[in-house]
């Protein structure tokens, strides 16, 4: 060990004397002076580098100022002991060693009376390699550099000259060194005064102390021997990212105990404590419908948090941003440090949690559309966009109203918008229904008309003949485009008073056609035409038998132009119609 090998700076103790009785027995005698021995001797003359000492030989000794360990304290008639290392010199002299004498005295204190464990002053004499010389009643002990201070010490020049207590944690009888501590006992004393402390901390105490480290997860704060945490989360009501943003290390300041583990000896600590719980408040504060001002402090893609107050943030969802528009994403409407005003909706006071409305801040739009446009209403707009069952037409400010398929004409049904509209035409249409929760609008584009089955008795008769322009073959028949966009249908039996085996053989779209009612069905909505009954010899009872022909072919309920697929299916699939 270092502290084992450590250079004696002092002196050379090999031809000491063992015990206390040997030194004593070597003063015995006042007439003899003997090499080796401690003699009792006074300080005759103080000098700038050293005293004259007279041990009462023929000549005075010399002591240099270096030896003494408070030279400046020593005092002309003194008594101090001192080690004859030679009877005579070159000056015939005695050479005397004041720190010899006081080393072998200390030394067998040490060693018999004190031991290892023993506290003892220590004076510290200079520096050496990995650590400091400290005279410890006269005999020079080593201390460690590591065992100086209980933290790390940068210079150790800083306590030469000073004098502290240490204790004695090593004595080597055969190389005759002692190693000694601070540390141990600066740890004592903290673990004393920790455990002091931690017996009269209560929860609720309000302590001064010192921020002695700051983390990403809070503050360690010297109570005056405890180290307490100060979490993150307890250091303000408010939001903060960093410790660093609100403390700085050396920082005193006042704060309140929280928690206390006496076995682990662990102290939790607020600041934000000492304050009053801004929540408590709020529900009065910021009652439901109430507009607030604050300034968005997080975005998240769900939403935007606006700071009330400190401590108090509510929440703007992507929801509650407009009325109108879809929101995706609540960066495409706020920023992070943006002012912004909202209406508080709900409060959440156990859950800390407030949701706010910024489209609130107005009137909502569906609302007044719905007393502005009534049920009944016509207006004119664009087709924006469409979809298989619908075309949507622009109202007013980006709110759409939607055609459904069904509701685009009297006469024809519509298996897709596009057969009748197209994006960007200009439509009447009349308001079916306006839903401000659901936020929808109905409208209706036939309903901008009158039904003309409304009156379809007035406009054909069973036995009229009328003129047309085919606009549709099946399989089993055409439809002939009439006035009024009423379709008539001439089934394929009622083509030719000779047998017609495909409809394409006779008619094209398009053709001009003359043909008469046979039959006129105003719930299923059908007009049935023949072309073989529109000669002016056809009677009554040929009309009443093509009628009977005609129902037959189609039964009543039955879809024509899903039996018109059928029939088309079938001849793809190379069936053979009859």
């Amino acid at each position: 060990m270092q502290e084992e090998n450590f250079a004696n700076d002092f002196l050379d103790l090999g031809n000491m004397p063992a015990s206390m009785e040997e030194l004593l027995k070597g003063q015995a005698s006042t007439d003899t002076f003997t090499k080796g021995k401690i003699v009792e001797g006074t300080i005759i003359d103080k000098r700038p580098d050293g005293a004259l000492v007279d041990i009462g030989y023929k000549a005075e000794g010399f002591v240099p100022a270096g030896e003494f360990l408070k030279y400046d304290e020593a005092k002309v008639g003194d008594k101090i002991d001192v080690y004859l290392e030679e009877i005579e010199n070159r000056q015939n002299m005695p050479t005397l060693s004041l720190e010899k004498a006081h080393s072998i005295k200390a030394w067998n204190r040490i060693t018999t009376e004190y031991g290892e464990g023993y506290v003892v002053k220590g004076f510290m004499r200079h520096r050496v390699k990995g650590g400091v010389m400290v005279d410890v009643e006269g005999f020079p002990a080593f201390l460690p550099g590591s065992q100086l201070d209980v933290g790390p010490v940068h210079n150790m020049d800083d306590y030469i000259g000073k004098e502290f207590d240490v204790k004695i944690i090593k004595i080597n009888l055969e190389r005759r060194n002692i190693v000694v501590s601070r540390r141990e006992l600066l740890l004592e004393s903290l673990r004393d005064q920790r455990s002091k402390l931690l017996s009269e901390m209560k929860v609720g105490d309000l302590r001064r102390g010192t921020v002695k480290n700051i983390t990403d997860f809070g503050a360690f704060i010297d109570l005056g021997g405890v180290d307490g945490l100060l979490h993150i989360t307890d250091i303000s009501w408010g939001r903060i990212a960093h410790p660093s943003e609100v403390l700085h290390v050396g920082e005193e300041l006042e704060v309140v105990i929280i928690g206390i583990d006496k076995e682990k000896e662990r102290v939790s600590l607020g600041l934000k404590q000492k304050t009053r719980n801004p929540w408590d408040d709020v529900v009065s504060k910021y009652p439901k419908g109430s507009h607030i001002h604050g300034k968005v402090v997080n975005i998240m893609p769900y939403g935007a948090f606006v700071e009330i107050e400190v401590g108090v943030e509510g929440l703007i969802h992507v929801s509650e941003m407009s009325w109108t528009k879809r929101i995706n994403k609540a960066s495409d409407v706020l920023s992070v440090g943006e002012e912004v005003e909202a209406v508080v909706l709900d409060i959440d006071r156990d859950s800390r949690k407030i949701s706010l409305g910024l489209r609130q801040k107005e009137r909502n739009p569906w609302e007044v559309l719905a007393e502005k446009y009534p049920v009944g209403k016509h207006i004119v707009g664009k087709v924006r966009n469409m979809t298989n069952y619908g075309a949507f037409v622009e109202i007013e400010n980006d709110i759409d109203g939607m055609i459904h398929v069904s509701d685009m004409s009297w006469t024809r049904k519509i298996n897709n918008p596009n057969e009748v509209l197209k994006p960007g035409q200009e439509v009447e249409v009349v308001i079916l229904e306006i839903n401000p929760e659901q936020q929808r609008i109905s409208l209706g584009l036939k309903q901008a008309e009158s039904d003309p089955w409304a009156n379809i008795n007035e406009l054909y008769k069973v036995g009229d003949v009328v003129k047309g322009k085919v606009s549709k073959i099946t399989a089993f028949g055409a439809f002939v485009e009439l006035t009024n966009k009423i379709d008539g249908l001439i089934h394929i039996s009622q083509l030719s008073h000779d047998r017609v085996e495909k409809v394409k053989d006779v008619l094209k779209i398009g053709d001009e056609v003359e043909a008469r009612v046979i039959k006129v069905d105003s719930d299923e909505r059908r007009i049935g035409l023949s072309i073989k009954a529109a000669t002016d010899n056809f009677s009554e009872e040929d009309l009443k038998a093509a009628e009977a022909e005609y129902t037959a072919a189609l039964k009543p309920g039955e879809d024509i132009v899903d039996v018109g697929e059928f029939f088309n299916s079938q001849a793809m699939s190379g069936l053979k119609l009859k």
